[in-house]
């Protein structure tokens, strides 16, 4: 039997890394030994995707990509890496050259996109009062409030930077649809299901 690829998982907007916590529980109690959690700054598109390829540089051997929400534009934009052997997409963007996030929600907005706000440095939040349906409705009340309350911010611009060469379209990529998603809309982007 072949051996395991490393798995990386790459966290949306308003959550980090410890957001992927039940997942990585989960993916180590199926035998994958190699797992990682980048943690991006949220900053700009160019600065996650070189955090993530960085990471992904560090780890011998094949490498999946796992991105949530708007990690699916960071693996999309990272994923090209030779070690990279697939991509795969939660509830995720998967912009195609010259999209963003943004432009993709500005055109199918979610179902929660009004509870996003920005505050007066430029960074975008999900308003705390809004958090468990907007973004946790399948999470507890008291879980939902310690992430509303522990947000990561992105700088809003963030959600506006275009994706470059999409990786999906030269390595084997999954979507995992969430119909009851309410931050981003099912299928973002579909070009790459023809690829």
């Amino acid at each position: 039997m072949a051996e395991k690829p490393a798995i990386v998982l790459v966290h949306g907007f308003c959550g980090g890394a410890a957001h992927w916590g039940k997942v990585i529980t989960e993916l180590h109690h199926r035998g994958f030994g190699s797992l990682h959690a980048v943690e991006n700054p949220l900053t700009s598109l160019a600065d996650d995707a070189e955090r993530t390829r960085k990471m992904v540089k560090q780890i011998d051997g094949p490498v999946v990509l796992v991105g949530h929400s708007y990690g699916g534009a960071v693996i999309t934009e990272a994923g090209d890496l030779p070690n990279v052997t697939g991509l795969v997409y939660i509830a995720a963007f998967a912009p195609d050259a010259g999209e963003s996030p943004g432009q993709i929600s500005q055109e199918k907005p979610p179902a929660a996109f009004e509870n996003l706000a920005p505050d007066s440095d430029g960074y975008l939040w999900v308003k705390q009062d809004k958090f468990h349906e907007s973004f946790a409705q399948d999470l507890s009340a008291e879980e939902a409030l310690v992430m509303a309350v522990t947000q990561k911010a992105p700088l809003a611009s963030t959600f506006g930077d275009n994706v470059t060469a999409p990786a999906w379209r030269a390595k084997p990529s999954r979507y995992q649809i969430s119909t009851s998603d309410r931050m981003s809309t099912p299928i973002t982007s579909v070009a790459w299901l023809s690829v």
